[in-house]
């Protein structure tokens, strides 16, 4: 886990499970359970479908004048009787439906075979230790394990020592370990704790030599990591106030603090840093520079892609925060500091990002400057290039950048002046991540992923530059027989939208392939290939799947984000209904053979294009989507989507969001595809409300007997953090769905 987390609140709608969000690898598997199962197409449900009873409200409401009903306005409310009673009896249809398919027990089965490897995140080291997590395959939650350093896997792995169990702290597994931090010296682990899916975060400190806890806990926190003191005897971290009871779940996160937490005392005693009460929609990120001299204090409002930044020179007691980047005009990652000078990743005047250097040597001065509007003091050091510049570190002497182009990763090196060294080997084309370490290391890692890799680690020794293969888990079939490809298609607009697709090598053209197609497209998220065992048993059963790049997302730098968000989100779907109906004209697969998925935003985007085009798609999977875009602002966080989408409280905006709103489009009397809508209990990100809503407005306005189903998780909220189990469980009732519709 990195020490700069100032992000997680873009993530914050956003980023579910990454088995939905990132496409994911595939492979020949031993035991196709396409062998071992009915077809469905010889063993139909035949019996008509009796939902429960959705009982239609009167509230209306005045938005600028249009006049719009919420019939299922009392569904918003999760924790009532009624709402819980609808609950369970959706699930219970659900189940019955479900508890019927052929393939969904083999798929299980199989799904488990999968899901048995190795899992190891990369190595974090500070001082004597290597962190990592592992999961030896079907552990409900990964284990957080310190090692003592050595150079090789096998070494690592054969020292290594449990330090965090996360299985240990709920007989469900749905207590998972959040984000964690060692101190400098390694002594000391700061971690926080998930509980049942919620993104609330209470946060711990562990002793690495006895594994014990100290008296220490920090609670409401969210959407923050923790920045350790200079002196390794406290943290900053950022938190909300205490909900009322009841809203804990549902209320509103505004005027975010940062505070400052002292070892040993209790978290009464914390001091606060800063807080802007005036601004109740900024958010807060800190982080500590190497050197132990300054405070960076990442300035977030809503999720829009643009901050600010605040510094405080720690070496003088009670110093001034000063800001120093003002405006909100553009993005600004701090990434790395030498004595005075602070290196920050930015998209001003740089729509792909570049490198900016700023010498703070003078704050009150430098602050004066921005005031003024005078940054002369800038100086650019890495500058932009065709392809879309991800994230950069600073190890030894040399700038390790990482690039995407068409959506595939590539790793230049530079001197710390911006002068080209060259290209970093990577294993093949995919996805890297990583290269986290302090500036003093000696060695740094990363991983790489594609589609018919999982994730395997490699290490590069800093003062060569090479690296090399440092563990590569072995998978339970053959990934040899599988091919990707990308092919772009023309939007409405004609926008080129790349596609990966990935399938059976001997798969012909014909039209008849089970395909599914998935997609997200906003946040400036960028989606690029990685594996997933789910996908894998997908593929197993003779299914092609293919991931749209589409605008909104980040793979093309900020010009492509923009050209997606709030008066151009229609664009989004464009893009999206341009990639099925492609991969329809090339033969992969024909409408009545696909399938459309996506999660969070992507759920949205599923929504969105079946009530526009339900003629065009056979099955539809949306997974916690924003399905009401008139009162998604009111909930949660919300309200820092508006950047995004738009709200209907602003006048210019009301048109837009109903001409796509999936709840207020869906119209009686048609058709729509076989639908499975996924939402969970304690969802405090994307509510459950929203997908409640959808369900009983899509099953009142359906008009034939394709299924229309809501599958409601319990004990889970968002995606991070599900235990293996459910995961396992849900993607099998989803591809059971899917091949009994397709």
């Amino acid at each position: 886990m990195t020490h700069r987390e100032p992000f997680l609140l873009r993530l914050a709608l956003i980023r579910i499970l990454p088995l939905l969000i990132t496409t994911c690898g595939v492979g020949r598997l031993s035991h196709p359970v396409t062998a071992q199962t009915p077809s469905s197409d010889t063993m139909p449900i035949t019996s008509k479908i009796t939902y429960p009873p959705s009982h239609a409200g009167e509230t209306v409401d005045d938005y600028h004048g249009r006049i719009v009903a919420d019939p299922y306005r009392w569904l918003e409310d999760v924790e009532s009787e009624e709402t819980e009673a609808w609950v369970a009896a959706q699930n219970k249809v659900t189940q019955d439906y479900l508890s019927q398919l052929p393939s969904r027990g083999p798929i299980r089965e199989r799904l488990e075979e999968l899901w048995d490897y190795t899992r190891t995140g990369l190595p974090v080291r500070r001082g004597e230790h290597y962190f990592f997590t592992h999961n030896d395959g079907l552990q409900n939650q990964s284990v957080l394990y310190a090692s003592p350093v050595a150079g090789s896997a096998e070494e690592v792995m054969s020292n290594r020592s449990v330090l965090i169990d996360p299985n240990t702290l709920s007989e469900d597994g749905t207590i998972a370990l959040g984000s964690w931090h060692p101190s400098e010296d390694g002594h000391l682990l700061a971690y926080s704790i998930a509980d049942g899916g919620s993104d609330w975060r209470t946060w711990r400190v562990r002793d690495v030599a006895t594994g014990e806890d100290t008296d220490d806990v920090v609670r409401w926190s969210k959407f923050s990591g923790i920045a350790w003191t200079p002196e390794g005897n406290g943290f900053y971290y950022a938190r909300y106030a205490q909900p009322s009871e009841g809203e804990e779940l549902t209320g509103t996160n505004e005027n975010q603090m940062l505070y400052l937490h002292r070892l040993g005392t209790p978290q009464s005693d914390d001091v606060l840093v800063y807080a802007r009460p005036d601004e109740p929609q900024w958010g807060f990120a800190p982080t500590v520079t190497e050197d132990g001299r300054y405070l960076i204090i990442e300035n977030w409002k809503g999720t829009q892609p643009k901050t600010q930044v605040f510094v405080r020179d720690l070496q003088q007691e009670d110093a001034e925060v000063h800001k120093i980047i003002s405006g909100f005009d553009a993005d600004y990652r701090f990434f790395a500091s030498l004595d005075s000078t602070l290196y920050f990743l930015t998209d001003l005047d740089a729509p792909r990002r570049r490198v900016i250097a700023i010498d703070v040597q003078d704050l009150g001065r430098v602050a004066e400057q921005e005031e003024q509007g005078d940054r002369s003091q800038w100086q650019a050091t890495i500058g932009q290039t065709d392809d879309t510049l991800e994230s950069v570190s600073l190890l030894g002497e040399t700038v390790y950048a990482s690039y995407l182009s068409d959506a595939l990763s590539k790793v230049v090196r530079y001197t710390r002046e911006g002068q080209r060294i060259g290209d970093l080997e990577l294993p093949g084309q995919g996805s890297v991540g990583g290269f986290g370490g302090r500036q003093d290391a000696t060695e740094t890692f990363f991983s790489f992923s594609n589609y018919v890799t999982p994730p395997s680690l490699h290490r590069v020794d800093l003062a060569s530059g090479k690296s090399e293969r440092w563990l590569q888990p072995a998978v339970p079939f053959d990934v040899s027989e599988y091919v990707t490809e990308q092919v772009f298609c023309t939007s409405k607009d004609g926008t080129r939208v790349p596609i990966l697709i990935t399938r059976h090598r001997d798969q012909p053209r014909d039209g008849n392939n089970r395909t599914l197609l998935y997609a997200y497209g906003g946040f400036n998220i960028s989606l690029t290939p990685s594996y997933s065992p789910a996908i894998a048993a997908w593929l197993d059963n003779g299914g092609v799947y293919a991931v749209a790049n589409l605008r909104g997302g980040g793979e093309y730098g900020s010009a492509w984000h923009e050209a997606g968000m709030r008066l151009n989100k229609q664009n989004v779907f464009d893009d999206f209904i341009a990639a099925a109906e492609h991969l329809i004209e090339i033969g992969i697969t024909r409408r009545e053979k696909l399938a459309i998925r996506g999660g969070s935003n992507g759920g949205l985007l599923v929504g969105a294009v079946m009530t526009q085009r339900p003629e065009l798609f056979a099955a539809c999977l949306p997974a916690v989507g924003v399905m009401d875009m008139l009162r998604y602002h009111k909930f949660t966080i919300g309200w820092a989507w508006a950047n995004e989408f738009g709200s209907s409280d602003e006048e210019d905006q009301i048109d837009n969001l109903l001409s796509y709103s999936p709840l207020h489009n869906l119209a009686s009397g048609t058709c729509y595809p076989a639908t499975l809508i996924t939402t969970a209990d304690r969802d405090d990100r994307v509510v459950p409300g929203h997908s409640f809503k959808f369900a009983a407005a899509l099953q009142a306005s359906q008009s034939c007997d394709q299924p229309v189903l809501i599958r409601i998780e319990t004990r889970a909220g968002h995606g991070a953090g599900t235990p293996t189990s459910k995961k396992i469980d849900e993607y099998a009732d989803l591809w059971s769905f899917l091949i009994e519709n397709l």
